[in-house]
């Protein structure tokens, strides 16, 4: 992966082949893919993280506490740490540009989205203090977290000052929970 990354960086996701990353890290091809089923996956390898993140929240909450705050305290701990999921660490930077320049990556990444609202979705329908509507939850969950981090990417690529744009990360990011709070049961 760590081969990938500085591949697709420096010279761009689409003209690197799964060849030249497994030559460059001195492994077959047949060995990246049985790691990666997809090239794509090289680069967007936090899948796996995110969904343990969000069944975490829901499964590891304490007695009382509905999934939106859940949600909420997860994805603001992401950002107080600086964790690449969050998007709001420098090294996002080159990140966002690789994925903003590929049409593979930003399709593989919408497909990542519909996979998590899925999970989250079936979470939820499992959770037996949750009460509420979890395909709506998730589907509103997922493409609002996710239109958080595409203007975050949007000014990090731009060169806005790193302070100003994590201060509306946090702002947009409140206002998306302010909105779940109301309308999906506890």
């Amino acid at each position: 992966m760590e081969v990938a990354t500085r591949l697709f960086i420096e010279r761009g996701y689409d003209t690197v082949t799964v060849a030249e990353v497994a030559r460059e890290a001195g492994v077959s091809s047949v060995t990246v893919f049985k790691h990666f089923p997809r090239k794509e996956d090289l680069f967007l390898d936090r899948a796996d993280d995110a969904v343990e993140l969000l069944r975490s929240a829901v499964r590891d909450r304490a007695p009382g506490v509905g999934v939106p705050a859940a949600l909420r305290e997860a994805m603001i701990r992401l950002v107080d740490a600086g964790h690449p999921l969050s998007g709001v660490d420098d090294r996002s930077i080159p990140f966002f540009r690789t994925v903003a320049a590929s049409p593979a990556l930003i399709a593989r990444a919408r497909e990542i989205g519909a996979d998590l609202q899925r999970i989250l979705a079936e979470e939820l329908e499992h959770d037996p203090a949750f009460a509420g509507d979890g395909t709506l939850l998730a589907a509103f969950f997922i493409a609002g977290y996710g239109t958080v981090m595409v203007e975050t990417a949007r000014r990090r690529i731009a060169g806005e000052p790193p302070s100003a744009v994590v201060d509306d990360h946090r702002v947009r990011l409140e206002r998306l929970f302010e909105a779940l709070r109301g309308g999906f049961g506890s």
